[in-house]
């Protein structure tokens, strides 16, 4: 068993009468079913439907956690309580402790709730007084070999969420009605056209600079995003990769596309 605290995570915590309605307006997830010990993928997107804080709604008794990168955590607060206008929501952050579990199923005990977007991706823990043996690089290392985007990898809202693989990773209920940034998202997914996704690399040695240009012979083919030894994520143009010989920096990458990405 591996568990790490993920420091760099952080919960708002959303109760009162109206705090249902309230997220199901604002978020790309549905919760209007989910039920207390559940969590839910899910994001909060620009108006123009780029990603602007990926979180996960845990449920609780009468209302529910947002886990949210720590850093973006005072805006998102600020964010929220500038939408509530009339509603009956309260919203306040809340320091309990953010973990995750992997390697290991299943975790017994109250507190640990299975990480939604795929089942080999562990559990998070909300609140858990439970000792840890791993840190928190561990588990994005973990993470990376799952083929799995984190938030390193769309920081500047420049992202759309079905090119950061959202879609497949149970962040979007395309049935749920409107959300922020809904319309363009539900386009990208109706016309079936989805030109960029992110996908693992792997590689010799070190990982490349972030931002650096992968080439499919002289063509542009994306770009690296987060990465360690070995292994990084890229932003890649799947009409470009199918077959090439790619290179970063004239070092050659090969993608590993997860067997859960078609």
């Amino acid at each position: 068993m591996s568990i790490a605290r993920l420091s760099s995570r952080a919960l708002i915590r959303f109760s009162g009468l109206d705090w249902r309605t309230f997220l199901q307006g604002q978020l790309t997830q549905d919760v209007s079913t989910l039920q207390p010990g559940e969590a839910r993928f899910a994001a909060l997107l620009t108006p123009q439907g780029r990603l602007m804080f990926d979180l996960f709604v845990v449920g609780f008794e009468d209302g529910a956690w947002l886990d949210i990168a720590a850093e973006h955590r005072d805006a998102m607060v600020q964010r929220m309580t500038l939408y509530r206008l009339r509603a009956k929501v309260d919203i306040a952050a809340d320091d309990a402790p953010v973990l995750a579990a992997f390697d290991v199923d299943p975790v017994p005990g109250e507190g640990w709730v299975r990480d939604p977007r795929r089942p080999d991706l562990g559990w998070r823990g909300y609140g858990v007084a439970s000792e840890t043996d791993a840190t928190e690089a561990d588990y994005d290392a973990f993470r990376l070999a799952q083929g799995v985007p984190g938030p390193a990898d769309w920081a500047g809202e420049k992202t759309y969420p079905i090119e950061a693989n959202f879609d497949l990773l149970a962040g979007i209920d395309f049935k749920k009605g409107c959300f922020v940034g809904q319309e363009t998202t539900s386009r990208m997914k109706r016309r079936g056209q989805i030109k960029n996704r992110m996908l693992p690399i792997t590689f010799d040695g070190p990982p490349p600079a972030y931002g650096a240009e992968v080439l499919a012979g002289t063509l542009r083919a994306g770009e690296v995003l987060s990465g360690v030894d070995g292994r990084a994520m890229a932003l890649l143009r799947l009409d470009r990769i199918g077959g090439a010989d790619l290179t970063v920096d004239g070092r050659s990458v090969r993608v590993e596309r997860p067997d859960w990405i078609a």
